[in-house]
């Protein structure tokens, strides 16, 4: 089957698919397949409003490189659409101007979201996140609270680096019981392969930034983990702990799904 191409959601264009279904020209699958690629246009963005319907994550809005006004537009639609919201890196000022147009949202100020709303159905698996410094916990927060959002159970385990490695034995027997984890280290990004090592869950690695000059902003530690001797670690980009988040979130909910 040939596949939809992109449609602004326009009265006239969900009017015509309602139609076509009505009179039993197309099915009903059909008919949200179609509906499923649609966007709204505004000046300076095309809104993926359909994402969720297509993909099972709704767009969570990047605020990092718009202005205020843009990002208060584009959450605008999303919300009225989804009626909820998820915007990543975004600085107080943003979220005072969002706040202003949906006064629901609240903010993350550790991991730098604006949220409202969450997945009303819950995955029945827990997801741990890791960070192995209290430097890396920005990132590690941006994960969880992602998790969290798309409707899982978290369990945030801070602070238990390679260093001193006796503090993560303590949190063994939390780690065994998470369907899966994410772990968030800079440096040299040692953690994730150690906790790969020690459970049977899928390791979702977060390189980040931290670290002095040979880290390279986080690149000695994405090298480190990709190049990880572990089986079952799977690395994000430098401080994704919102890719992260979706990642592990897809994982989960696909177990339940048996």
């Amino acid at each position: 089957m040939t596949r939809s191409r992109g449609k602004p959601m326009d009265r006239d264009f969900i009017e015509r698919i309602l139609k076509s279904l009505k009179q039993g020209k197309i099915s009903t699958d059909r008919a949200v397949e179609r509906l499923s690629h649609c966007y709204e246009s505004l000046d300076f963005a095309n809104v993926d409003v359909a994402r969720e319907l297509r993909t099972g994550i709704a767009e969570a809005v990047l605020c990092e490189g718009k202005t205020s006004a843009q990002v208060v537009s584009i959450a605008k639609t999303i919300y009225k659409r989804n009626g909820r919201l998820l915007a990543t890196r975004a600085c107080p000022d943003t979220y005072a101007a969002v706040k202003k147009a949906i006064p629901r949202v609240r903010y993350n100020r550790a991991a730098r979201l604006i949220l409202v709303g969450g997945c009303a159905r819950k995955a029945a698996g827990k997801i741990a996140v890791v960070s192995a410094g209290t430097s890396d916990i920005a990132v590690a927060e941006e994960a969880a609270a992602t998790c969290e959002f798309l409707g899982n159970r978290v369990a945030r385990i801070y602070d238990v680096g390679v260093a001193g490695i006796h503090r993560l034995f303590g949190h063994l027997e939390e780690l065994k019981t998470a369907s899966v984890v994410i772990v968030a280290a800079g440096m040299e990004g040692a953690l994730a392969s150690v906790v790969a090592g020690l459970v049977r869950a899928p390791v979702v690695g977060v390189p980040t930034s931290v670290g002095y000059g040979a880290s390279f902003g986080g690149l000695a530690s994405l090298l480190g983990m990709l190049n990880s001797c572990a089986p079952g670690v799977t690395v994000v980009n430098i401080d994704n702990g919102f890719g992260a988040g979706v990642a592990a979130s897809l994982i989960n909910q696909k177990r339940d799904l048996g």
